[in-house]
Formats: structure tokens, C-alpha cells, sequence
């Protein structure tokens, strides 16, 4: 690899991450070597080994082995390896930062956000080995019944690009923190700020040998993954139509499986919120990472008599963000990640306004970079209404009625996330009772995750389970009954 090509982050990865050097400590020189592409300038900045289903096989292998010791290993042990690993993100947040926004085209805004979130969840994390995992049960006279939380084994994670160190981060550090051992298969879109920054945080914090294998990967080896006899649980985040294929390669070979994916979520805009307000708040959730979120605010719901005065504000909006390359100027947002993911939302604003949508804002793209766009006049039968985009497109829908608002947000089979703007918490809370979602915000937008918070969806926005604060014990332990008497009992048979 040549000089140019490498980063100023090589300080704090070293140097063999350039040459193909695997990431479980061994060298495979029949690798598959891959590019590591700013979509920015689709340049190459580095270069990587990609792991195919033998080495996934002999990492889960491996993994198993370590877990023993590391499940077995004192409760402070574990959490002072969080800790540390916490403390390094910090110390090295200027070069993460800047993988995030040059590997992931992240602009140095969300960049910052992404990385206060990834470290706060290394925290919290951290004081998970010293909680509280049972509870004593009633029985009989002279029998100690115990059911106590154990660690599940090895826990398979497929994290991927869009908040590509957190989304990753969320699942491995309460994993590891519990006492499993982890396989990671990032994104190969964005194998270093997802994958291996995450082990090198581990590496340089003490986390021993074995116990966390970092294997970016594509389809096929995700799909080892899911099948491997050593894997005991499956953590995807990601697409519906990928989580799908995931959950039920889990099934098949019995594995707990928890899915977290894609939505197509409302912003409600009741007609007596402060307009203003209103606009801040669908620009945020619409634009952010150039709507490449799977919270992001898929249809802006307006009542009637606030819609004219919203379009033409959020259009104004949208029409002053800079798009552009994050790395070398100051911008609102942008590159999208690739030409599929732009060319996927080019064909939904084009069908859209086909279907008799209005273009009020944007719908351009030059290279990756496509504008904040603003399609109004949508209804239930247009395309956009109905397709998760993953691209900075706010489609504004008119209502007339609360109960109009209802049917229309619940018209999806999605169930992520909703959120409502209202100057009245009353009826904004009373309207929120009838939504069918797995997080719900009351004056605010869509896009909301602070750790502590179960995080999951209804619908084909997962399948029923929630990662993150109070729900991280149940997804990455099972329970184990426990039984002791003082002597066995003398059965008759």
C-alpha cells in the first residue's frame, strides 16, 4: 500500500490493517483483498483483508475457547476493559472522527454526534458486569431455588455502514460486557470506522485474546455467520429484505436472532405547532446523513391548514444546504454511499413524481452528492408514501383530521419509529396512544437514541425485540435455573 494512501489514523491502527492482515492476530495471505473508498471522491484511502466462510468458521471456533475464561472472569475485570476502551475512543476521537466522515461520508456533525453516542454506550456498557443478573425463587422447605442470567456463548453481530460505529458498538460492548465472546462482521462499505476501530479500542484496552474477532465480510460471510455451530445468537442490523434472508438462516439452526431494520416513520405536524419549529424539526429528521437512517423521518404529515406555509418554509430550507464533500468544506450534507443507494433514491423521486407529487426542493444529484429534496402533494397511492428511501427526500402528505393523521402513519407495514409536533402535549399524547410503533416521541422528530432506551420496532421493522439500556441483559444472556439442597434426596424408584 502506498504512503499516500494512508491516513493519519494509521497511529492509532496499525500499520498491518494496510497489508491484509486479518484482525483475529493471523496472517491469511490468500485474502481477499479490498479498497477502502471515499464516496466522496472515489478515491481509495486504504485497503483491507476481507474474511470469507473458512475464516469465519475457524474465528467461531476460536471464540468459543475464549469465552470460557472470559464469562468466567471476574465482574470488575470485564468492566475495567469497557472502561478503558471508552477512555480510548475519547483519546482518539479526533482520527475516528475523520474515518467516520471520510470511509462513511459522514459530515463532521453527525461524525461528532455518532462517536459521543458509540463512547457513552462503552459506558454504560461498563457497569453492566456489576448488576444484578437473578432472582430467588419460592420452594420447598431445605431447596434454594435460583434462576440467574448466564452468558449466551458466542454472539454473532452483522452491523451496517450508515452509523456504522455505533450500530456495531450497541451490540458488542454489552455482549463482551456480559460475558460472550463476539464475531463482527461489519459492512465492507465501511469495514474500518465499524470494524476496525471497534477492535483496536479492544486490543489496546486489555480485552484478551480471542474473546472479539472483527471479520468484514460480504453476503457470504455473513451467511457462515448465521449458520456456524459455535454462534449462539445473531444481532443484524440493517435492511428488511437482508434481515429477512438473516432471520431465517437463524431459525433454521436454531439461533436467538434479534433484528433490527428498516421504516418508513411519520412526523406528525399538528396545525397548532410553531411552524418554525415544525420545519427545524422535519429538516433534521429528513436530511440528517442524508436520510441514510433507519429512523429517518420517511413522511411529513401536515394538517391542512399549516401545509401551504410548511412546504414553502421547508422548501426554503432545503434549498440552503450545502451539499458537499465533508472532508474539505463545511456542509450540511453529504455523500450518499454509494451509486446504488443514489440511483435508488433518484428512481423514487422520479416514479414519485410521476405518480403527481410536486417537486418543491432539490431532486438532483451530481456524482454521490444529491440534494435535500422536498416532494409535496404525495398521497397514499404515490410511491414515495409507501418506499423506504434512505436518501434526503422529505415527503410532505397533507391531513385534515387527527384521526386522518392516525390512518395515514399506520399505513405501513414498517413500525420504527413516529414523532408528533404540537403546542397541545395533551392531544399530541392521546393521537400517540393509536400509532403503531416502537418509538414514539412527543415535540420532537424522529431520530432519537440516547443508549439507556430499549430500541425496537413492530412490524417488518424487526421482530419483536429491543437492543440497548434496560433490554441489553435479556438480549445477550438466558436464563439458567439453579437448584442446591444440603443432600440429594432419597427417591423411591
Amino acid at each position: 500500500m502506498q504512503e499516500s494512501k494512508v491516513m493519519a489514523i494509521q497511529a492509532f491502527l496499525p500499520a498491518a490493517v494496510w497489508s491484509g492482515k486479518q484482525f483475529d492476530g493471523q496472517w491469511r495471505p490468500g485474502a481477499s483483498i479490498q479498497e477502502v473508498i471515499e464516496p466522496a471522491t472515489g478515491k481509495a484511502v486504504g485497503a483491507l483483508a476481507l474474511a470469507g466462510p473458512e475464516q469465519i468458521a475457524r474465528s467461531a471456533a476460536a471464540a468459543a475457547v475464549a469465552q470460557q475464561e472470559w464469562g468466567n472472569a471476574p465482574y470488575e475485570v470485564r468492566a475495567r476493559v469497557l472502561r478503558q476502551a471508552a477512555a480510548l475512543a475519547e483519546t482518539h476521537s479526533g482520527e475516528i472522527s475523520e474515518w467516520l466522515v471520510r470511509e462513511g461520508g459522514s459530515t463532521r456533525l453527525k461524525a461528532g454526534a455518532e462517536l459521543k453516542v458509540a463512547t457513552r454506550a462503552l459506558h454504560e456498557a461498563a457497569a453492566l458486569p456489576s448488576r444484578a443478573v437473578g432472582e430467588v425463587l419460592p420452594s420447598e422447605s431445605g431447596r434454594l431455588s435460583l434462576a440467574r442470567r448466564r452468558p449466551l456463548g458466542v454472539v454473532g453481530v452483522i452491523s451496517p455502514f450508515n452509523f456504522p460505529l455505533y450500530l456495531a458498538l450497541r451490540a458488542v460492548a454489552p455482549a463482551l460486557a456480559l460475558g460472550n465472546a463476539v464475531v463482527l462482521k461489519p459492512d465492507p462499505r465501511t469495514a474500518v470506522c465499524g470494524g476496525l476501530v471497534i477492535a483496536r479500542l479492544f486490543e489496546l484496552a486489555g480485552l484478551p485474546a480471542g474473546v472479539l474477532h472483527v471479520l468484514p465480510g460480504d453476503g457470504e460471510a455473513g451467511a457462515a455467520l448465521t449458520s456456524d455451530p459455535h454462534v449462539r445468537m445473531i444481532q443484524f442490523t440493517g435492511s428488511t429484505s437482508a434481515g429477512r434472508k438473516v432471520g431465517e438462516a437463524a431459525g433454521k439452526h436454531l439461533k436467538k436472532v434479534s433484528l433490527e431494520l428498516g421504516g418508513k416513520n411519520s412526523l406528525i405536524i399538528l396545525d397548532d405547532a410553531d411552524l418554525d419549529l415544525a420545519v427545524a424539526n422535519a429538516a433534521w429528521g429528513s436530511y440528517l446523513h442524508q436520510g441514510q437512517i433507519c429512523m429517518a423521518t420517511g413522511r411529513v404529515l401536515v394538517q391542512r391548514g399549516l401545509y401551504p406555509r410548511f412546504v414553502e418554509k421547508l422548501s426554503e430550507k432545503a434549498k440552503t444546504l450545502k451539499v458537499g464533500d465533508p472532508a474539505r468544506e463545511d456542509v450540511a450534507l453529504g455523500p450518499l454511499i454509494n451509486a446504488t443507494q443514489r440511483d435508488h433514491a433518484a428512481r423514487i423521486v422520479e416514479a414519485a413524481l410521476a405518480a403527481g407529487a410536486t417537486l418543491a426542493a432539490g431532486g438532483s444529484y451530481r456524482e454521490l452528492f444529491f440534494e435535500a429534496t422536498v416532494l409535496a402533494d404525495v398521497d397514499r397511492e404515490n410511491p414515495a408514501f409507501r418506499e423506504e428511501i434512505f436518501g434526503p427526500v422529505a415527503v410532505v402528505v397533507p391531513f385534515d383530521s387527527d384521526e386522518e393523521a392516525v390512518a395515514l402513519a399506520n399505513d405501513t407495514v414498517y413500525g420504527l419509529a413516529m414523532a408528533i409536533v404540537s403546542s397541545d402535549v395533551g392531544r399530541a399524547l392521546k393521537l400517540g396512544e393509536r400509532l403503531h410503533t416502537g418509538l414514539l416521541h412527543i415535540n420532537d422528530q424522529t431520530v432519537n437514541d440516547e443508549v439507556l432506551n430499549p430500541f425496537g420496532g413492530i412490524g417488518v421493522s424487526g421482530n419483536g425485540t429491543s437492543i440497548g439500556g434496560p433490554a441489553n441483559i435479556d438480549e445477550f444472556t438466558q436464563w439458567q435455573w439453579l437448584t442446591l439442597k444440603g443432600q440429594a434426596p432419597a427417591y423411591p424408584l
